[in-house]
């Protein structure tokens, strides 16, 4: 792929959805509003402590900017967690660094996945969002499995401004989107 996702989805994309649904309007063709990358880190806090500055740097290195901690709000005994203790990373990428994750996500890290025949049609919400997960970080290039300390999960969720499933799906698709045939 020669051009970048952002000029293929003016140039190619956009125009193809419009006429596929039946829209009047070119601002009403559904786009990717944002990607949110994260990482849960509750299990790791429990077997490893409290050094948790590995998994800071490989989101920032997967996402290209740092990701913000999430922090538990209430103390919740049942789960050994206390107030304000660290339980997870999250990244909202938007703009030319969204495109850009969007086709290395496509192009690169799917691909790597071991075993992989696809990715479910049924994980859209209902709202036009889809969400997928990675069992192993390491599948993204920027990743070195000899560096890697504890594996860990990644969620990425993907942020549409369709209005429905379909539409969303009709739009990932044209991204050339690997769902299961």
């Amino acid at each position: 792929m020669a051009k970048d996702l952002k000029t293929q989805y003016k140039e190619v994309v956009a125009p193809k959805l419009k006429k596929d649904l039946g829209l009047k309007n070119i601002n009403a063709v559904p786009k990717v509003k944002k990607i949110t990358i994260n990482v849960g880190m509750g299990s790791i806090i429990q077997s490893q402590g409290k050094d948790t500055s590995h998994i800071v740097e490989n989101l920032a290195k997967i996402s290209g900017q740092k990701p913000i901690i999430t922090k538990t709000r209430k103390a919740i005994s049942n789960f050994k967690v206390r107030e304000n203790m660290p339980v997870g990373l999250v990244v909202t990428l938007r703009g030319q660094r969204m495109y850009d994750f969007l086709n290395k996500l496509i192009n690169i890290t799917l691909p790597r996945v071991r075993d992989f025949r696809g990715l479910s049609a049924k994980a859209f919400d209902g709202n036009g969002n889809y969400s997928l997960g990675l069992t192993e970080h390491v599948v993204f290039p920027e990743i070195n499995p000899d560096d890697v300390l504890h594996l860990h999960g990644v969620q990425v969720t993907i942020t549409t401004s369709a209005t429905n499933d379909e539409d969303a799906k009709a739009l990932l698709t044209a991204f050339n989107f690997p769902f299961k045939k």
